[in-house]
């Protein structure tokens, strides 16, 4: 891996997680200690991080925890175009999983006026947007908390999920490829998803179209974990071929 791709996958990390660890990073990209306090030195003359003892942290993250924001606000218009065709899959007492991500939390801002839902979040975002609805059993997972995604996140976190039966999960995803799968950013988030998807019927993955195609970190595992995937209008032509060419259930969301 060149250093300009090294650094680029830090970065990803540590938008992910909030903060890295030198000793965590050099044993992911195989690199001395040394190296990756270069590669930190260099984000941060960026303005990207903030160096601290032992590792980095994203730069400018309390504001975004007090102002309760998410960093990724991308694509925001297909997200919410996504959102609108995923409640049309939302029925009265239902139980739903809302993953952490931009995409959930847009769905979160359509689900009203609904009886006996109950929702299950690992979000504290998505959390306060439906705690005050009166037509919502709200659940919140334990775990650690991501400053940068406002989620709770590791083992805790999905050992909440033991003996929880739900009708649907919308998940949410950093990339699709059909080589690597559904992959994340952050390797601490694939037994929260991994615990999502093993305890609901029917698994909707929302991803806008710039996903597809794109590789991350860390992969979850084949597309054939999900049942359905709801992504915006503006996807290719050759992506469209590609899903249904593997028999991937696509769902299209007009902008």
């Amino acid at each position: 891996m060149l250093p300009n791709q090294r650094r680029e996958k830090i970065l990803e990390l540590i938008r992910e997680d909030g903060h890295a660890k030198v000793q965590d990073l050099a044993r992911i990209f195989k690199v001395t200690e040394v190296t990756i306090r270069q590669d930190l030195e260099k984000l941060e003359s960026e303005g990207l991080v903030e160096r601290e003892h032992g590792g980095a942290i994203l730069s400018n993250i309390g504001s975004n925890v007090k102002d309760i924001t998410l960093q990724n606000q991308s694509n925001i218009p297909a997200k919410i175009a996504i959102a609108r065709k995923a409640i049309e899959f939302i029925d009265d007492g239902d139980t739903i999983i809302l993953d952490s991500g931009s995409t959930t939390t847009e769905i979160a801002k359509l689900i009203s006026g609904y009886k006996n839902l109950t929702v299950i979040t690992n979000a504290l975002n998505i959390a306060l947007i439906l705690g005050a609805n009166p037509g919502i059993n709200l659940m919140m997972t334990g775990g650690e908390f991501k400053p940068p995604t406002l989620s709770l996140t590791g083992q805790k976190s999905a050992d909440f999920f033991n003996n929880i039966n739900a009708d649907k999960l919308f998940l949410a995803t950093a990339g699709i490829s059909l080589k690597a799968g559904l992959t994340y950013p952050s390797i601490s988030d694939l037994c929260v998803k991994r615990a999502m998807i093993d305890v609901s019927d029917q698994v909707y993955l929302v991803a806008d179209s710039t996903k597809i195609g794109v590789k991350s970190f860390a992969s979850l595992g084949a597309l054939s974990l999900i049942d359905h995937l709801i992504t915006d209008s503006n996807i290719t032509k050759e992506n469209i071929k590609m899903l249904q060419e593997h028999e991937v259930d696509y769902i299209l969301a007009n902008l």
